[in-house]
């Protein structure tokens, strides 16, 4: 009798507890399918990109690395056919963030722990040739303007601007500034700093796009371009600046560097969601990794691969649940 008792209390007991889990709610089933990461044309971001991949694959998701237009892309988060950019900057992406998340089918997943800033840069060499640096009325003149020609451009100056991808406006602040500079775009990201280094080695007149972080304005002696302050206004209002006829008279904006994708990651890949918001990194460990690749010539994937057995115990921080 005590032992047909005994049963009857754990058959009770295994009912309650059968009946208990029941009633808890069910953990989401997070989805087999590939979370499409997308690269652009900039060390930097490949680095990025490729740190968070790597991430993701150890937590077990399935990753694909999708090609994509810096500013373009956002037609495809919008539509979920991509679904996380690693990178989207104050300096130029903005506005096209912005616009995207309003739509509601596109979440700025937060800041990723860098700050941007991109702007015209010159050697220090060339203030002996243009002494009214770094402020941006000594460009107006035209022997200065001058002195930054090359025979393509001559006499106006020649301004060496980042890949027509990458946004910034300089066609038009050079036009809304009447500086007689004549804004020639790089092909790549690599051609780009590849001209500064040939530039820099022969003492050769240079102005060009710099951002950080990046190795270029720590290798060489330099200064930025001081140009009106940035505002929103000076945007979007012409009024708000220097030329009361024109927009985009002042300097860049600077900030934040943004990590943003598809609204729908966020229930289909919730753990995934949570470990790309807690992505952190600084511009003083991104400055040192892009300095690996560039300059010493490592493989991006190898020096992903270093930094994750370096800071282990950082990034599965990210991926708990």
């Amino acid at each position: 009798m005590f032992k047909t008792l005994g049963i009857c209390r754990t058959l009770a007991a295994a009912l309650c507890v059968s009946a208990a889990l029941s009633l808890a709610p069910a953990k989401a089933q997070e989805s087999t399918d590939p979370i499409k990461l997308t690269l652009h044309d900039w060390t930097g971001q490949l680095i990025t990109t490729e740190i968070m991949g790597e991430v993701l694959k150890k937590a077990g998701y399935s990753v694909e690395y999708v090609q994509a237009d810096y500013l373009a892309q956002f037609a495809g988060l919008e539509s979920g056919d991509l679904h996380v950019a690693m990178e989207m900057w104050e300096t130029t992406g903005r506005d096209a963030m912005d616009a995207a998340t309003a739509t509601g089918k596109v979440e700025n997943f937060g800041e990723t722990g860098m700050t941007a800033k991109e702007e015209w840069w010159y050697p220090e060499y060339m203030k002996e040739k243009c002494p009214g640096l770094p402020n941006w009325e000594a460009l107006k003149d035209e022997k200065c303007a001058e002195a930054f020609s090359i025979p393509e451009t001559a006499p106006k100056g020649r301004y060496l601007g980042g890949p027509v991808t990458w946004g910034g406006f300089d066609d038009e602040r050079v036009e809304a500034l009447g500086l007689p500079f004549e804004v020639i775009h790089a092909g790549t990201d690599a051609a780009l700093f590849a001209e500064l280094e040939s530039a820099y080695q022969r003492k050769a007149p240079i102005l060009l796009w710099i951002y950080a972080p990046h190795w270029a304005p720590v290798k060489y002696k330099g200064e930025w371009v001081e140009f009106p302050p940035y505002s929103k206004e000076c945007y979007d209002d012409p009024a708000a600046s220097v030329n009361p006829d024109a927009t985009y008279d002042c300097a860049k904006p600077s900030g934040p560097i943004w990590k943003v994708g598809w609204a729908g990651v966020k229930d289909k890949w919730p753990g995934a969601y949570s470990a790309i918001k807690a992505f952190k990194i600084n511009n003083d460990e991104m400055g040192a990794m892009i300095t690996k690749v560039d300059l010493d010539g490592q493989k991006v994937s190898d020096v992903v691969a270093e930094w994750m057995k370096a800071n282990e115990a950082r990034w599965s921080e990210w991926i708990k649940k």
